[in-house]
């Protein structure tokens, strides 16, 4: 039997809920490290399907494949940056990692960049924790036991829980996340069947905190992008109140042995209720 279908531990929500604090000073960490890395002289090369990678992606992974090692070694860790030593399918539950969400706004000057950590147990993420380190901001979500949003203040992290809103009545704006840098023709023909969009147009996985925070009603992209992108966020908005689904209304499954992680659509509901 291939070591990659052997099961792996199974991390539960209590012992999720011991893993939060250090699990979030990790991302804590690691946003520190990317605003260390001088954008104007850092190095910026290209991957295979055309992205950008840069020191500051590859300084944050280090901590933060650091950091599980010593915290939870027996715990499989899939990183965007370490994808070529992925072995799917993950049994159990293991970490979903993308150390720099919105490498293009990072090396464009913007400050909607990300790191995104999940737990995934069962193919449904458990817990997920997104830092935006240069707007001094990190969210993180247990799924059955709520959201926040932590801001800093005075050099400590204050936490506010969040929960998403319901969606507003037929007729009346409703609010969705567009990203900035991946516009597709699906997602926009799906925002134009529901009248009364306003969009709100931001980078990276802060698409997925604005709905759990109940500022963003849905954040469609019915376009291709990676587990990496979508887990930590899936497990914070599920956790505040709302769903994610496939374009057809389905739930997603992560580590499933996808070709490349692939997601092809999914849809961020704020209110599950938006669904039917």
């Amino acid at each position: 039997m291939s070591e990659a279908y052997l099961p792996g531990p199974v991390i539960e929500c209590d012992a999720a809920a011991a893993l939060m604090e250090p699990l979030t000073e990790l991302v804590a960490r690691a946003g520190a490290a990317i605003l260390a890395v001088n954008r104007a002289a850092m190095r910026i090369d290209g991957k295979l399907d055309g992205s950008p990678v840069t020191e500051a992606d590859l300084a944050a992974d280090r901590i933060i494949a650091d950091g599980l090692a010593r915290l939870i070694p027996a715990v499989p860790a899939l990183s965007e940056e370490r994808v070529d030593l992925a072995k799917p399918p993950y049994q159990g539950s293991f970490f979903l990692i993308d150390p720099l969400d919105g490498t293009k706004e990072f090396v464009a000057g913007r400050g909607e960049f990300t790191v995104n950590v999940a737990l995934v147990t069962h193919g449904t993420p458990l817990l997920g924790i997104i830092g935006a380190p240069a707007l001094g901001l990190i969210w993180r979500g247990l799924v059955g036991r709520g959201a926040e949003r932590l801001a800093t203040s005075d050099g400590a992290l204050q936490a506010v829980p969040i929960h998403t809103r319901p969606f507003p009545e037929a007729g009346t704006p409703w609010i969705v996340a567009v990203s900035r840098s991946h516009g597709d023709a699906r997602t926009e023909a799906f925002i134009d069947s529901r009248p009364g969009a306003i969009r709100q147009m931001l980078g990276s996985a802060v698409k997925f905190a604005r709905v759990a925070e109940g500022a963003v009603d849905i954040y469609p992209r019915l376009a291709p992008t990676h587990e990496w992108d979508v887990a930590a966020g899936h497990a914070i908005v599920s956790a505040a109140g709302g769903r994610i689904t496939d374009a057809q209304g389905a739930d997603l499954q992560f580590g499933k042995g996808v070709k490349d992680f692939i997601v092809p659509a999914f849809i961020a509901w704020g209110d599950p209720a938006a669904t039917r």
